[in-house]
């Protein structure tokens, strides 16, 4: 459904993509992975035809997104990365005009309404009045009431609550069950991890690979700070065979990756006072595969 062969945007200073290649599936949920400026959102804009390739090309269901890129805006659905709307408009006043620019206005009237309800957004306000989450609400419901064959999404939940961003990610694998297409970029690695079959990681311009999530799962790495009731426990715990990064005292901090089976087991036969789990940051997750 989506091509990108061996393509180039640079911009001046050295920025931009170099040589990508990758294909998305009809049906599939794809994850693009990377860092602030890795070339994420620059791919996304050759895709969507605002911007215009060096080299290479990007295609759509066998479509140039360049030459053809008014008539491939009909099937797709997109999320930008950074959004602007007209301040002095309702929200109400924009999903309408939106709509008016769609055929089958009577089906999208039905499907904004739907996802208002699910967003839970207030529609009578005007933009300017709006929180940075309240405008991610708006933009994702103008991407996914058009019925759209392929969805684009750049950082789709930027700005979102945890309760939001589990009703984007019941959408999207909604969205995978009538077999729309998607693309997603992401810091979350836990969206993605959720939502998609396959990711691909972008770093400097440059696609580092493109995996399984499966197989994504076995080099994700977690931390964890357990402190033990007494010497005894602790002792236990250094001759668990887990890797300790950290030990003072009675208070150990631990990692692992892939399977936690052993960590469970370890600590089920262990008296523990406190357990923490640290959050994952994705760039971590990132650095550990690029080593």
């Amino acid at each position: 459904m989506i091509e990108i062969n061996q393509l180039s945007k640079m911009y001046p200073g050295g920025k931009g993509i170099k040589d990508l290649s990758f294909e998305v599936k009809q049906g599939e949920i794809f994850g693009f992975l990377g860092p602030n400026g890795a070339g994420k959102t620059t791919t996304i804009r050759i895709l969507m035809g605002f911007l215009r390739p060096d080299s290479g090309a990007a295609k759509i269901r066998g479509r140039d997104t360049w030459q053809e890129r008014t008539g491939l805006k009909r099937i797709i659905g997109y999320l930008p990365g950074e959004l602007h709307f007209f301040d002095r408009l309702s929200a109400q006043e924009i999903l309408l005009l939106f709509i008016q620019m769609h055929g089958n206005h009577s089906k999208l009237k039905e499907n904004y309404k739907k996802l208002i309800k699910r967003f839970d957004l207030d529609i009578r306000q005007p933009v300017w009045k709006m929180s940075k989450g309240m405008k991610q609400k708006l933009g994702l419901i103008s991407a996914f009431m058009l019925n759209a064959e392929i969805l684009l999404l750049d950082e789709p939940t930027s700005g979102l609550d945890p309760l939001m961003q589990k009703v984007f990610i019941d959408l999207v694998l909604e969205e995978k069950e009538k077999g729309t297409t998607v693309l997603m970029s992401s810091h979350q690695f836990s969206e993605i991890e959720k939502t998609c079959g396959r990711v691909g990681m972008i770093r400097e311009g440059e696609l580092l690979t493109v995996e399984d999530i499966a197989q994504l799962k076995q080099i994700k790495r977690q931390t964890f700070d357990i402190r033990t009731k007494n010497e005894e426990a602790a002792q236990y715990l250094r001759q668990s065979g887990l890797h300790i990064l950290h030990e003072e005292g009675l208070s150990f901090r631990i990692e692992t990756s892939g399977n936690l089976n052993v960590l469970w087991r370890v600590l089920a036969e262990t008296q523990i006072e406190e357990f923490h789990q640290q959050p994952l940051e994705l760039e971590e997750t990132f650095m550990q595969y690029y080593h």
